[in-house]
């Protein structure tokens, strides 16, 4: 891409040298700032209607949900006051509400400033602005005092038209490889299902689960469907002994010590002392993390937020790991102010019970396939990453004028 014919120090470091005929100000001294009000669910929820209400959240384009009436209407630019997402800044257009976490913008001459423009200008420079402490904040007085660049304002519409283009076109490819990533991770899921459920054997002939785990357990194996013929149906008591781990206080985990510590939650930390040494599927035992599914491996320290699965053979443990996972064993919780789960009930649960040796083969096939799986992930992600870093770049050289774009849109 081509560059400007003549460069200025700009005076300002994140900003460098600008083309010679473009102008610096501050926000403060072109636009006039305004903030938004204190809008509650319960006002959304009494007043629903067609009007955005935006908020200092990002997500959904900042909506936070919908009014019957309006407080603003035209072209606006705002930017989120307070919180983790301080500093993310918007165009805006029509007829809509800010919360009072918002904050508004509006040229003081509409000849000098284009709206779309400075999104992408102030995206790159409130980072600079915003007050980091326990919430971070960037309010109109801080706002106003940002530097902003001027090109003339045809030049400005080409910037935002250009950047439109070529931002749309880069999202895009993110939002393909986003959801090349889902399907990936779906195609997983089907595999290791498939494989603790069926075997890897697509031709072997099949019976119901229910036939060989007995009336009183038609109930507990209904998510299962039909099992290969030759399988069993055991109760998991019969496999494993399950057992909570120990109570452990705050006070005894340190990132020096030499042991991890397991809660519901896989790693918490290091402790002094182990509980366990081997390999073992956890299962996490209370609250929202409830029936999540880790492992453990050496020696370690296993918290009362898990129950630890001891093998009594050489079931394979990604096998059963896995099985136990698509159980999805918060089902069976205990109703509580704190969901848990109870040791006795899980235990007594069928479970499809097929040979040591095709255990083996079962673990060996999810242990390759979610390999290659993720692998892939992780090279597409890398991909997103690296797509991000070019988008951001990109708006950067050419609204500090690194790149001229005149000529391209």
């Amino acid at each position: 891409m081509n560059k400007y014919s003549r460069y200025k120090p700009s005076g300002i470091e994140w900003i460098g040298d600008i083309p010679e005929h473009w102008d610096i100000a501050t926000v403060g001294r072109l636009n006039n700032t305004g903030r938004g009000r204190v809008i509650s669910a319960i006002e959304i929820g009494e007043n629903g209607g067609d009007y955005p209400v935006y908020s200092s959240q990002t997500e959904n384009n900042g909506v936070m949900g919908y009014l019957n009436t309006y407080d603003f209407e035209g072209k606006y630019v705002t930017w989120t006051t307070d919180g983790a997402n301080a500093g993310t800044v918007f165009y805006r257009e029509g007829k809509f509400n800010c919360t009072n976490v918002c904050g508004t913008i509006q040229p003081k001459n509409w000849e000098q400033i284009e709206l779309k423009f400075l999104p992408y200008f102030l995206n790159l420079g409130t980072r600079f602005s915003v007050r980091l402490d326990i919430n971070p904040k960037l309010m109109n007085n801080m706002m106003s005092k940002i530097p902003l660049v001027i090109p003339p304002k045809p030049e400005q519409t080409t910037i935002a038209n250009f950047l439109d283009e070529k931002t749309a076109q880069i999202d895009k490819l993110i939002t393909n490889k986003q959801k090349l990533i889902e399907l990936l991770k779906e195609e997983r899921t089907t595999i290791i299902n498939q494989a603790v459920t069926r075997g890897i054997d697509p031709t072997v002939k099949l019976k119901p689960s229910g036939l060989s785990a007995g009336a009183s357990a038609k109930a507990e194996v209904n998510w299962l469907g039909d099992i290969p013929a030759h399988w069993q149906m055991k109760k998991l008591k019969y496999i494993a002994n399950l057992k909570s781990g120990e109570s452990i206080t705050s006070d005894n985990i340190k990132p020096e010590n030499q042991y991890p510590v397991y809660g519901g939650n896989g790693l918490r930390g290091f402790t002094s002392d182990s509980t366990h040494n081997g390999d073992f599927v956890l299962i996490g035992r209370q609250g929202a993390l409830c029936g999540n599914i880790n492992y453990a491996v050496g020696k370690f320290f296993a918290s009362e937020h898990a129950v630890v699965v001891s093998r009594f053979k050489e079931e394979n443990l990604l096998w059963l790991g896995e099985l136990l996972r698509i159980m999805n064993l918060n089902q069976y919780s205990i109703s509580a102010a704190q969901p848990g789960l109870s040791v006795e009930r899980i235990q007594n649960l069928n479970i499809p019970y097929p040979s040591l040796e095709e255990q083996q083969a079962i673990g060996q096939h999810i242990e390759t396939e979610t390999k290659r799986i993720d692998n892939t992930i992780s090279k597409i992600e890398k991909e997103i990453e690296l797509l991000q870093e070019y988008r951001t770049a990109l708006i950067s050289e050419v609204v500090t004028g690194k790149i001229d774009v005149r000529n391209t849109v």
